[in-house]
């Protein structure tokens, strides 16, 4: 049976494989390292709720175990202070900051536990072959071999081997931004909150600093470097150290300084991300991460995008449509989002107005970036698929809630038919869709009450009549909607449309565009096992 063959074995390429193996697709793992990561305490990853949550789903107990959620945010310019937002309550979900090696032996760890996935270290890719087939592969190593996969995905970084074998070009813009780092032990005044410091007054500071805490104690520290700049030595880099602790605190405190380095940061976009069977995700099709955003993030969320469609069509023959329809969401998202930065970039770097560029300019320099580093507005909130080649055609049943069609939808309560209570969000990435039934009062009934009762026995016979797999749940409440609407939510959490009531034909019709049409080849075999 042809597994998935994933390059790379960074967050993205495990995180991918975990999601496969969740859904019964097996993978092998190319990793052209011995398998071991090299702790980098100032290289650090900031995940968004919702890419946070699915790293937990994947069963990754470095996330809950040694990451940390900010508890505010700060913003600063010269000695003044400007904003504080609490973080964790209300509309404001705090983002997830961990050091990137952490998360990767998290990832490993829960593919160790695996049966679906196997990784193969010191195999480094060197040909790449496709037919309709399946894709066939060469590795050199101590092991070297030929290895043969119904797939084929290219995580394997921004120097990615597979983009050149498939002969992808990868224009953008080269040295958007530097930034020295470091990461060190110490006590600032303000525990567990994230700060961002514009134009600080000391000599040293540069235009901007942040500062995100990490756990027992540590912090990361970015300083904004000129574009051209000096080389950055290691006494200049301790020197901004300590006058920057000395800034903050009246005199440096005592600190133990952990990790240094100095990153470019570039932007670029892969011109294609899909030749036939063989794919990119994260930063062999994308780079970026200039003012706040998240170039980490955006590889997984690729991951959850991915990770179904591929099911689908492993499981059930492959549909072009659904196929396609990665590098359409996935792409359009990350080009608006290189987009807004670049755009931006110019204006939140050399002043001026930003009305002209971004909705909501007019809240100021600040705003923005605080919500490019928390996850929101056109920097960084999660993508909405508004013209997805997988969305139904508008039926007159189609209601309108708060979430708009092809935006990720609420983590409401739910309860599914068995009467066992959960989060939607638990429900997701299991390679089925979710139809949700909106029934106020059900939390009080007996289950035995309510499951036979009203619409649900001709909303549960709908549900088994569809083309693809799909599991229904009830919630008491959901944004916008009112009793008895029904809402059809993709496998990776994203709505594909709301329904006035029980809609049989229209629901039909919704999972088949979901699905991409009727796959053009059906697979028997189902199961899958690695050896």
């Amino acid at each position: 049976m042809d597994p998935v063959i994933v390059v790379g074995a960074g967050p993205v390429g495990l995180a991918l494989s975990l999601a496969l193996a969740a859904q019964g697709v097996p993978s092998v793992v190319l990793d052209e390292s011995g398998g071991k990561d090299e702790p980098r305490p100032a290289r650090t990853a900031v995940l968004r709720p919702d890419t946070a949550a699915l790293v937990e789903r994947l069963g990754c107990a470095t996330v809950c175990d040694e990451g940390t959620r900010w508890t505010g945010w700060r913003t600063m310019r010269r000695k003044q202070g400007v904003t504080e937002l609490p973080l964790g309550s209300g509309d404001t979900a705090a983002p997830l900051h961990i050091p990137q090696h952490v998360l990767t032996h998290g990832l490993r760890d829960a593919v160790a536990g695996h049966r679906l996935v196997r990784i193969v270290t010191d195999s480094r890719l060197d040909s790449l072959e496709q037919d309709p087939g399946g894709v066939t592969v060469h590795t050199r190593g101590p092991s070297g071999t030929w290895w043969r996969g119904s797939y084929l995905v290219g995580c394997d970084g921004a120097r990615s081997t597979v983009r050149k074998l498939l002969g992808i070009r990868f224009p953008g813009r080269t040295a958007v931004e530097r930034h020295a780092v470091a990461a060190l032990r110490t006590e600032l005044p303000w525990p567990d909150e994230a700060l961002l410091h514009h134009q600080p007054p000391w000599h040293t500071g540069g235009d901007e600093i942040t500062a995100r805490p990490l756990p027992d104690g540590v912090w990361r520290l970015d300083w904004l470097l000129p574009p051209r700049g000096e080389l950055v030595t290691p006494d200049a880099l301790v020197a901004r150290v300590r006058d920057t602790l000395a800034g903050w605190c009246g005199t440096t405190p005592p600190y133990e300084l952990l990790d240094t380095g100095v990153y470019t940061l570039h932007h670029r976009l892969a011109r294609r991300w899909r030749v036939d069977r063989a794919f990119l995700a994260g930063d062999a099709a994308h780079l970026l991460g200039a003012i706040g955003t998240q170039a980490l993030d955006e590889g997984l969320r690729d991951v959850e995008n991915l990770a179904w469609k591929l099911a689908q069509c492993w499981h059930h023959g492959a549909s072009a449509t659904l196929l396609d329809s990665y590098q359409t969401e996935r792409r359009g998202a990350v080009a608006a989002r290189l987009r807004a930065a670049d755009q931006s970039l110019p204006i939140l770097r050399g002043g001026g107005g930003l009305r002209m560029y971004l909705p909501g300019a007019a809240r100021g320099h600040d705003a923005m970036l605080t919500d490019s580093h928390l996850g929101q507005g056109p920097l960084g909130a999660p993508p909405v698929y508004r013209h997805s080649p997988l969305a139904p055609e508008h039926a007159p049943s189609q209601a309108a809630v708060d979430t708009e069609a092809g935006a990720a939808v609420e983590d409401v309560r739910v309860t599914a038919p068995d009467g066992n209570p959960a989060q939607l969000r638990d429900r997701l990435g299991q390679g089925r869709l979710l139809v949700v039934l909106v029934a106020p009062g059900t939390g009080v009934w007996d289950r035995r009450h309510w499951v036979s009762a009203g619409v649900m026995p001709r909303l549960a016979a709908a549900v088994d009549a569809l083309p693809v797999r799909a599991e229904l749940l009830v919630t008491e409440s959901y944004p916008g909607a009112s009793a008895h609407t029904v809402l059809m939510v993709r496998p990776d959490g994203h709505l594909v449309a709301a329904f006035a009531g029980v809609r049989p034909a229209e629901l039909y019709a919704a999972a088949d565009a979901v699905r991409g049409g009727a796959p053009s080849a059906v697979r028997t075999d189902r199961t899958a096992d690695i050896n």
